[in-house]
């Protein structure tokens, strides 16, 4: 059994972003339409212990809105047995600043994210003696433990993924390792997770395509979205992301995806996030679903 949820389905900032006037943040703000706190999830082999996927900085509200990982034993307890970091961006990072209150669990990342935390002295809040930081190699399966060294049922494999540095280290030298999905089993069911990718590869594809479930990146509509609507310079793939629409894009080239496909990480300027628009029903019509924080999945039956 997999169980998966989506503790927040929005990019960077979030939705609606604190200083956006846009007409859709506005709906968001006055509650017309679903806010989206930052992207990230939660899965478990049992339904009890749980690992989460990235630490954004909205974790400690997505951890009280989601009753399955509040202490439940001890005076001071936590069903999080872990965090899997798939980059070191801000939004992935910095919830681990919540996790502070000396409570053991394992991190995980690559070597690069791992030493991009290293190299900021804020995160040794996070106590190495009680939350060992564990390096992740590139297509070598990890069974992953719970806390107490008992089996979760979950095995991990990290793969690397065409992307980018964190903006605030895109001016040191590039290393591999930087941006990685996730591939996770019970054995018998398999999800992919995809927050960031910035080209869809043929060893890519092929993964996905061999998944029950895909929660892949869905930050913009199209890739010259931020420079139309005039809010940045760059273009997605500048950014580290492939949008979705287009020849290139991600529901044209995953058109043989998972029929659980579910769009996440999306960014308050992409038109999809408005229900009743044309971008949502053509997404929709593919066979995606447009993620919202508190998604629930479950893979297979309880045993």
């Amino acid at each position: 059994m997999l169980d998966i949820i989506v503790l927040g389905s929005g990019a960077g900032g979030g939705f609606p972003q604190w200083n956006s006037n846009a007409p859709a943040c506005r709906a968001a703000r006055e509650g017309r339409i679903p806010s989206r706190s930052q992207a990230s999830l939660a899965v478990s082999g049992d339904g009890k212990h749980w690992f989460l996927l990235n630490a954004s900085p909205d974790l400690r509200a997505q951890i009280l809105a989601t009753p399955e990982l509040h202490a439940q034993d001890a005076l001071r307890s936590t069903p999080i047995q872990g965090v899997i970091l798939t980059n070191g961006e801000i939004d992935s990072i910095t919830g681990l600043l919540t996790l502070r209150e000396r409570e053991p669990f394992r991190l995980y990342g690559t070597s690069a994210t791992l030493a991009q935390l290293d190299a900021n002295p804020i995160f040794e809040a996070v106590n190495r003696e009680i939350v060992p930081r564990l390096p992740l190699d590139d297509e070598t399966p990890l069974t992953l433990p719970n806390k107490d060294g008992t089996a979760s049922g979950l095995t991990l494999t990290a793969f690397d993924v065409p992307g980018k540095a964190p903006l605030y280290a895109e001016h040191l030298p590039s290393q591999k390792g930087e941006t990685i999905g996730l591939e996770i089993t019970d054995g018998k069911h398999t999800m992919v997770f995809l927050p960031a990718c910035a080209d869809l590869t043929p060893s890519i594809r092929t993964r996905i395509r061999a998944a029950d479930a895909l929660f892949m990146e869905g930050t913009l509509w199209r890739d010259d979205e931020m420079i139309r609507a005039g809010l940045s310079p760059k273009t997605g793939l500048r950014m580290g992301h492939i949008s979705m629409s287009g020849p290139q894009g991600i529901i044209e080239t995953l058109h043989d995806a998972p029929s659980h496909r579910v769009f996440i990480h999306i960014n308050n300027s992409n038109p999809v996030l408005v229900p009743d628009s044309p971008e949502r029903r053509m997404a929709e019509e593919a066979g995606w679903i447009i993620g919202e924080d508190g998604l629930r999945l479950t893979l297979g039956e309880r045993s």
